[in-house]
């Protein structure tokens, strides 16, 4: 269990971390929870790290410590910040990863990118004369009865330049490539999302892009297809990742009184996720279908 620290150095909000993780980035990495989310996903398999006031206070520095105790083991890894929406602290993480940067340590963002303004990127979609619409007052999300989607707040270009300027490789889960139905997976327009992937783009920076499998949600061939119209105008994309929905987060919200939306959902399988993986990347290459889903 993660203890409280004493030090006068700014702090930032950890739900947990995870000393050997193997799923999240390249090698063996230091996992850092951030908490606080302004996501609500109807899949996520962790709600305890929403509540931006919970978590255990720590600073930079303790967290490098941590890392440093056994740094031979992430040789081939390095840092990678998830949550919750690690970008929801960005001048705490910022910090951190400069800390890291300066000790050599390869540092990964594991992020939605809900909480990057879109005006930032006025360039979408490069691949067609389409333009996005305007984005319309963030809704609701009634889906759980443990509270709506919150309104994210607007970082600062600059904000974001820094961090970027620390970070080796964004993880970038785009939920669902259709506006309408991110909101009703997330309660959030999907906008700041795809304006952030071809925002790393024009900086260069890797990224992976990861997409999780949903039967009945994001199974589904067009939009699969649509997904990887758009991932195959990414230069700077490294690696994709298709998620194989699962249900093992069910017992957290059990354990926290919630109800589980996708109780009845059945869980995909192996041979599902590899066919889904096969439509993206047959998209990526051809790019035959527009991100509208207009032939």
């Amino acid at each position: 269990m993660l203890g409280r620290s004493t030090k006068g150095c700014s702090m930032g909000r950890i739900h947990s971390i995870e000393t050997f993780g193997t799923v999240d980035g390249p090698g063996v990495r230091f996992v850092v929870f951030f908490q606080g989310c302004p996501m609500r996903c109807q899949y996520c398999h962790n709600p305890d790290t929403w509540q931006a006031e919970d978590g255990t206070e720590l600073t930079a520095e303790e967290i490098i410590e941590r890392f440093m105790r056994n740094a031979a083991f992430y040789k081939t890894g390095g840092i990678t910040a998830t949550g919750g929406e690690p970008m929801l602290q960005i001048e705490f993480l910022t910090k951190l990863f400069s800390l890291a940067k300066e000790r050599g340590i390869h540092t990964c963002l594991d992020t939605s990118g809900i909480l990057f303004p879109a005006e930032m990127e006025c360039s979408l979609p490069s691949y067609g004369s389409a333009i996005l619409p305007e984005e319309p007052a963030e809704i609701e999300c009634s889906l759980p009865s443990y509270g709506s989607a919150i309104l994210p707040p607007k970082l600062q270009p600059e904000k974001i330049d820094r961090l970027l300027a620390v970070t080796d490789l964004v993880m970038l889960d785009i939920k669902h490539i259709r506006d309408g139905e991110h909101r009703k997976l997330t309660g959030h327009s999907n906008r700041n999302v795809l304006a952030f992937a071809k925002y790393l783009e024009k900086k260069q920076i890797p990224v992976w892009i990861r997409h999780v499998v949903v039967p009945g949600i994001t199974f589904d061939e067009t939009e699969l297809m649509e997904l990887g119209n758009f991932i195959g105008t990414l230069s700077n994309l490294e690696k994709l990742e298709v998620l194989p929905y699962h249900a093992l987060g069910k017992v957290k919200y059990d354990n926290l009184g919630m109800d589980y939306v996708l109780k009845d959902t059945p869980q995909l399988t192996k041979k599902e996720a590899a066919a889904a993986y096969d439509i993206i990347e047959k998209a990526m290459k051809n790019k035959s279908i527009s991100f509208f889903g207009i032939l």
